[in-house]
């Protein structure tokens, strides 16, 4: 276990950034982000909407010790929506829906178990993230969120059928911000070739 049930969430997370190579503050206040896809590195705005969301994001990592890797993202982006969602984090939806399909690419396996895995537990994000969470310890919020136990897939239909809807919308919301943003491309491509 990488992080103590008895350390305070603050000291987990300067530990997190440490392990993750964010360095202090975790970049919370960059301007732009660098994410890769498909290991070509495409810099995106750090809105304040991703800003929200990411705070509670990097402490679902440190609760479920899933790693930064791209596999690791596909894992918890899953866990994320299948624990209950983001709610009304929605910078946070486009990041995990994108994440779950590259990761039915590269880590089907885990974006099915950990999409199972969040249907038996819950999450932060009906929350505000604020300095009074970071006090708190990792094992109560493990508890909270049901982390605390061994983990029990749920495998009924409900839990079946509530994945392939998130599948297919993962799917469908990947294709349409590569075509969004391939668009100056297809419109130059389209003026060059029938004009």
């Amino acid at each position: 276990m990488i992080y103590d049930p008895d350390m305070t969430l603050s000291d987990a997370r300067d530990r997190y950034f440490r392990l993750s190579g964010f360095g202090p503050g975790g970049g919370y206040q960059e301007r732009w982000i660098k994410v890769k896809v498909w290991r070509i590195p495409i810099w995106l705005p750090n809105t304040e909407g991703r800003r929200r969301a990411v705070k509670l994001h990097d402490l679902h990592h440190i609760l479920t010790e899933y790693p930064t890797t791209w596999k690791g993202e596909a894992e918890i982006s899953a866990w994320e929506v299948g624990s209950g969602g983001l709610r009304r984090y929605y910078a946070g939806w486009l990041l995990d829906l994108m994440n779950i399909a590259q990761g039915l690419v590269v880590n089907p396996k885990g974006v099915y178990r950990g999409f199972m895995h969040g249907r038996t537990t819950s999450n932060l994000y009906d929350l505000e993230f604020n300095e009074q969470l970071l006090r708190g310890h990792v094992g109560d919020l493990r508890k909270r969120l049901q982390l605390d136990r061994p983990s029990e897939p749920s495998t009924g239909f409900i839990d079946h059928l509530s994945f392939v809807f998130w599948v297919l919308a993962s799917v469908v919301t990947y294709i349409g911000v590569v075509t969004l943003a391939l668009m100056p491309l297809i419109l130059i491509a389209f003026w060059i070739f029938w004009r």
